[in-house]
């Protein structure tokens, strides 16, 4: 007989009645045992009944824990998209920006040098035009000077300057 083809009830141990004998136990002894059993079956099925609810409890606990473990999981492995979308959005910005820096640093050294070719170009025609005033001014001062020295001349010859 196996266990689940002999199950055994507090009401069962009470209800069992027993053959008595000339010689048999004390009736007495048996009842007072059999009530004893009885008790303990009803603690123990009592306890039983405790613990399968103890331990439905805690299967749901398990699956409520599992399900948050899942839960983290999911969300970790967003947060690690996230981060990576993020990262590759930020290195994408900061490519952008870099490009544009050095097209615009581009720009600038482009005008700088083209400012410098004004420059030496105004430069040269400043050099150019203060030679010309310098070579004329010359000019102007030789005349001048040839006209004071005919002018000396003149007064050491003894004649009066003509009026011009």
């Amino acid at each position: 007989m196996t266990e689940e083809e002999f199950r055994l009830t507090p009401i069962d141990v009470r209800a069992q009645q027993f053959n008595k004998t000339l010689y048999g136990y004390d009736p007495a002894s048996v009842e007072e045992m059999r009530e004893r059993v009885a008790n303990e079956m009803e603690r123990l099925l009592k306890e039983r009944a405790t613990l399968e609810e103890r331990i439905q409890n805690l299967r749901e606990q398990l699956k409520a824990l599992r399900e948050r473990e899942k839960a983290i999981n999911d969300a970790v492995m967003m947060a690690q998209q996230l981060r990576e979308v993020t990262h590759k959005a930020a290195q994408q910005e900061v490519a952008a920006i870099l490009r544009d820096a050095r097209t615009q640093a581009d720009q600038m050294l482009l005008e700088a040098r083209q400012s410098e070719v004004d420059v030496r170009q105004g430069l040269q025609q400043a050099q150019h035009q203060f030679s010309a005033y310098l070579s004329s001014f010359r000019r102007l001062l030789d005349r001048q000077m040839a006209e004071l020295d005919a002018l000396a001349e003149l007064e050491r010859n003894g004649k009066p300057p003509e009026a011009a």
